[in-house]
């Protein structure tokens, strides 16, 4: 009965302020603010490294890794990234992330869990967002990260997590600083909360560049007894 009524209450909402589309205001698709023409037009992930989600530019037989991960494997099992960040993602992403438009994040959330449905491998136990520093949560009102954690956790039954790691220092903004700069900076930014021991965790992230903090942050929750850690993010960067 209470899953009748859940869908009622969809489908009122539905009614009363349909699904349009982000990037046209055309009717959105499927229940998205998304329609199926700009849906077609997304910048998917494809091809792209096994490992950390890096685009490639040709197919590969399946399994293989790109020349930085056959060198330095990073310590999450793997990255899912449904899409490279170009064309109409940096738009919708910094829409979620500084302008207040928790409608775009609520699409990527959405689209993000449509990959994961889609690509193969196991689910995780729980979804970890990647935190905010304090202050700048209190400063924006929210995290992206979270946000769209929500939705991606809601869409597949993945309870997620958002206690078992906080963000203890106040790094510079990641976008200023180059590879070896980002990866120094977010060095100690992390500290867990309580015994991770054998769990498998997947952390969520709106975009990744060179995967400083994904890295970061799986190695404190591996060092925490975590048996797995994957990371999944809605963007990846070339």
């Amino acid at each position: 009965m209470w899953r009748l009524g859940l869908g009622i209450g969809h489908s009122l909402l539905d009614s009363l302020f349909p699904p349009t589309c982000l990037l046209c205001g055309a009717p959105g698709d499927r229940g998205r603010d998304l329609c199926a023409g700009c849906a077609l037009d997304l910048p998917y992930n494809r091809p792209a490294c096994a490992r950390c989600g890096s685009p490639l530019l040709a197919e590969l037989p399946d399994g293989t890794v790109c020349g930085d991960c056959a060198r330095r494997p990073p310590p999450f099992a793997v990255c899912l990234a449904a899409f490279r960040y170009e064309g109409a993602l940096p738009f919708l992403i910094t829409g979620a992330k500084f302008h207040g438009r928790l409608n775009a994040a609520r699409l990527l959330g959405q689209c993000l869990a449509k990959h994961i449905r889609e690509s193969a491998g196991d689910w995780p136990e729980a979804l970890v967002p990647v935190p905010l520093y304090p202050r700048r949560q209190r400063t924006r009102g929210y995290n992206q990260a979270l946000e769209i954690a929500r939705v991606t956790g809601r869409v597949l039954s993945i309870p997620i997590e958002p206690d078992l790691v906080a963000r203890v220092r106040d790094t510079s903004p990641q976008t200023t600083l180059t590879a070896r700069a980002r990866r120094r900076n977010i060095r100690g930014a992390f500290k867990t909360k309580g015994d991770l021991r054998g769990r498998h965790l997947a952390i969520v992230d709106d975009v990744m560049t060179t995967g400083g903090t994904l890295s970061e942050l799986s190695r404190v929750l591996i060092d925490a007894g975590a048996a797995r850690v994957d990371a999944w993010v809605v963007a990846r960067t070339p």
